[in-house]
């Protein structure tokens, strides 16, 4: 049996009596205690996620620019401001995604991404194997030195600036997908970066791992509730964000994973998988479900695999989930492409067939429900 791998919180997390959980190879917090008071936290006020599993790699050299541009499925040529941030898919010559991920611009020699946790060897492995293709000589570097906490909320920031007061002034107007550094601070030379995955403001902060538990203690002193993978993962299903290796994967277009924006078809830039995409279009349409109560109860919970069927053919659910926020069973769907936005569909929950709403993405974002429930 493979040794699960720790980040350098893993002692922080054990001495909170976490409930620990494999997750892709890691020992990572699945809660601290109440699933639901972690994501009401994140949605109400401030918690905090070690995602330290994450990789940071960073990427130097003449040639960058031009890498990315060949590389990622979006247009770096938006990043022209030092620390703008852009959300991407990387995909592979099919048109399937090997990962989405954010890229950090610094300056024309520098870029930094941040890669998920169980595609971070692949990834890397891709990108070297395109940067030797194209002989564009860029020094990459994965940083295993480094530690990243997601502060989520809507009292985020104003807690994190009470621990870390010499960021304020350069953080307090910058903009989300956009980060500053801060080289020399008493926990070394930190990123914050105004982005997340919980659909709430606040900071991911990217840290020296030596430094990274002091920083953790430090905003739990401050108010800031850790939390773990569970509000993770239905804060980032009410927001409406993927979850790669559910929502999307290797085999799958990003066109039929709802990210068709993040994809840039307009300029004639010739990208990865470009060729793919256009010759295959969208095949499916990737929607969201809530389940319809029937005398004021839901018959079952919506998960991923379940079978939805419609008029037009059957569909997938991708990612399901009980939202704490709308008290009610949502689900992401992949769907045939004349399933629309209002259409009532059926979902197959144990051999029985009970009715979902068809509703348009995200279902909650900054503590507000977007969806009309009936």
């Amino acid at each position: 049996m493979t040794e699960l791998q720790h980040t350098p919180l893993h002692a922080a997390h054990l001495a909170l009596n976490a409930r620990m959980v494999d997750f892709g190879g890691w020992d990572m917090p699945v809660n601290y205690g109440s699933q639901i008071d972690e994501h009401r936290a994140v949605r109400t006020d401030a918690g905090m996620f070690d995602v330290s599993h994450m990789r940071v790699v960073d990427f130097e050299g003449d040639a960058v620019r031009k890498f990315f541009k060949h590389a990622i499925a979006n247009n770096v040529d938006k990043l022209t401001t030092p620390g703008k941030a852009l959300y991407s898919c990387l995909l592979n010559g099919n048109g399937g995604v090997i990962d989405d991920l954010i890229v950090y611009y610094f300056s024309e020699t520098n870029f930094r991404v941040v890669v998920n946790a169980g595609t971070a060897e692949k990834d890397i492995a891709w990108f070297g194997q395109l940067n030797a293709e194209g002989k564009f000589n860029l020094s990459i570097t994965p940083r295993r030195d480094l530690a990243i906490i997601a502060v989520q909320g809507p009292n985020a920031r104003e807690k994190t600036w009470q621990v870390l007061p010499d960021t304020r002034a350069q953080t307090q107007d910058i903009k989300p997908f956009n980060a500053a550094v801060f080289p020399s601070t008493q926990y070394g030379e930190l990123m914050l970066a105004r982005t997340g995955y919980t659909g709430e403001d606040g900071f991911e902060i990217v840290v020296p791992a030596t430094q990274v538990e002091a920083l953790w203690n430090a905003l739990a002193a401050a108010g800031v509730k850790p939390a773990g993978l569970g509000a993770r993962d239905t804060l980032r299903l009410e927001a409406g964000m993927n979850l790669y290796g559910q929502d999307m994967d290797e085999n799958v277009s990003p066109l039929d994973a709802g990210l068709a924006w993040t994809v840039d078809l307009k300029t004639e830039r010739d990208f990865v998988g470009r060729s793919a995409l256009e010759a295959n279009g969208s095949k499916a349409n990737f929607v969201g479900l809530v389940l319809i109560k029937e005398n004021g109860k839901a018959g079952g919970v919506l998960r991923a695999h379940q079978k939805v069927v419609t008029q037009h053919g059957d569909g997938e659910i991708t990612s399901g989930t009980f939202s704490p926020s709308m008290q009610e069973s949502i689900a992401f769907a992949r769907v045939p492409t004349g399933v629309a936005v209002g259409d009532t569909v059926q979902v197959v929950i144990r051999d029985k067939q009970l009715p979902a709403r068809v509703v348009k993405l995200p279902f909650v974002r900054n503590g507000r429900v977007l969806v009309e429930l009936s």
